[in-house]
């Protein structure tokens, strides 16, 4: 996807404009066009500056480019304050279409199996921070939970918290650990979810140390778990979530609102 060329004009300051491309798919943003259309027309919504599919390209570029609001209105030709405003409306809209915990297990029963993992999302804090502090990752950041198939698949991002949030804790929070077991689904998951017992099954300590077929399980886990890391490798893919700037608040949408877009990206 191609940005068009704008010379903006701020504060009497003529600026250079430069070709750029967008590693997404044109048909990903025309997906999210047409869903800021059917947006507008639901609320009647007046002429706006940008039009839909500009104002879903100024989203792409925010969350793939991880640009200021500033940097984004110099390029749009529109202030700073609009293009956030424009970037909020299209979150919501994509997180209005985000499948929620049971909704994305539909289908899965006994005999099925599903990956589940956590991830830090990295942010600009300082150390006082403390609730925002993972021990783990020794760094600032937002805890987020996966389910995804067996191929890597995301069928389900949980809301963010603080970075101190251990994995276990925030599966039984979010209703991953009853949800699978009510459905009877096998959970493969890390060392992080000993103790969850239900349909978890996780690696055994000290491994080398048990006999040969505790070794076993341990290779056969981690080589089935394995494609799990591919969500969070997607999901970071968007450059905004490798170092978030923005409100702690705001890293649970921007989560779902991706969510969304990869949904499309297998889709389309």
């Amino acid at each position: 996807m191609v940005i068009p060329l704008i010379t903006p004009v701020i504060e009497g300051a003529l600026l250079v404009p430069y070709p750029a491309t967008l590693d997404v798919r044109h048909k990903l943003g025309e997906h999210v066009a047409w869903l800021l259309y059917e947006h507008r027309r639901a609320r009647n919504t007046r002429r706006r500056k940008l039009g839909c599919f500009k104002q879903a390209l100024l989203t792409l570029v925010h969350l793939r480019k991880n640009e200021t609001f500033s940097q984004l209105g110099a390029g749009f030709g529109i202030s700073q304050d609009t293009a956030w405003r424009y970037v909020d409306e299209t979150l919501g809209v994509l997180v209005s279409w985000a499948p929620g915990l049971h909704e994305a297990l539909t289908g899965l029963g006994e005999g099925d199996h599903v990956i589940v993992d956590g991830a830090l999302i990295p942010i600009d804090r300082v150390r006082a921070d403390e609730p925002y502090y993972s021990m783990k990752h020794r760094r600032h950041g937002m805890n987020v939970q996966v389910i995804a198939r067996p191929d890597g698949t995301p069928l389900w991002f949980s809301r963010a918290t603080p970075g101190r949030t251990h994995d276990l804790t925030a599966a039984r929070v979010h209703g991953i650990v009853q949800a699978c077991l009510t459905r009877q689904i096998l959970v493969l998951a890390d060392r992080a979810y000993q103790g969850a017992d239900a349909t978890f099954r996780t690696p055994y300590y000290h491994h080398h140390e048990q006999p040969e077929h505790y070794q076993q399980f341990n290779r056969d886990h981690a080589r089935l778990r394995a494609p799990g890391e591919r969500a969070f490798a997607q999901l970071k893919s968007w450059r905004l979530l490798r170092r978030a700037r923005c409100s702690t608040r705001r890293i649970g949408t921007i989560v779902q609102a991706i969510h969304t877009l990869l949904t499309c990206s297998y889709s389309g």
